[in-house]
């Protein structure tokens, strides 16, 4: 599968919406805080205008994944379509986010999610700190942090 990274366009804020919302429905620890058109008009209202959106597309220009990140270098979402998962896709999306962003990033995933938490460790981040669940979600989570040549925050 050919697959573009570039900036997001307003349009690209539904597919986004839709991936997320479609992980949150196959994923069964995590549970649905808000209802699927509430995430879909948080995308197009909020992430848009206040975050650093990439999106991968592929050849027919759906979008297969996504990567969303704060002006400080925190990634609020990244995320790849079912589809298209195990492909190096997520890697590339990180890898541009750490480009974008060479001081260092950060994120939060879920102590649930080892799959995560196995990615982002191979990738060079570093566990930071752990909440009991202080997240709308109310689960345990994990800050992840990212420094240039391997340096701990």
């Amino acid at each position: 599968m050919v697959i573009e990274i570039k900036g997001a366009v307003e349009e690209d804020m539904i597919a986004c919406g839709n991936i997320l919302n479609d992980w949150i429905d196959e994923t069964p620890w995590m549970p649905r805080v808000h209802p699927h058109e509430d995430v879909l008009r948080h995308y197009l209202d909020f992430v848009y205008s206040n975050r650093c959106v990439l999106v991968a597309k592929d050849s027919d220009g759906f979008v297969q994944g996504f990567s969303a990140t704060s002006s400080d270098g925190f990634v609020t979402g990244l995320y790849v379509a079912k589809n298209a998962r195990k492909d190096g896709l997520g890697s590339r999306l990180l890898d541009r986010v750490k480009q974008k962003f060479s001081d260092g990033v950060s994120l939060w995933t879920f102590v649930a999610n080892s799959d995560a938490q196995k990615f982002y460790s191979m990738r060079g981040f570093h566990e930071v700190r752990r909440t009991d669940g202080d997240n709308e979600e109310n689960l345990p989570d994990i800050l992840f942090s990212w420094k240039p040549s391997g340096e701990h925050q």
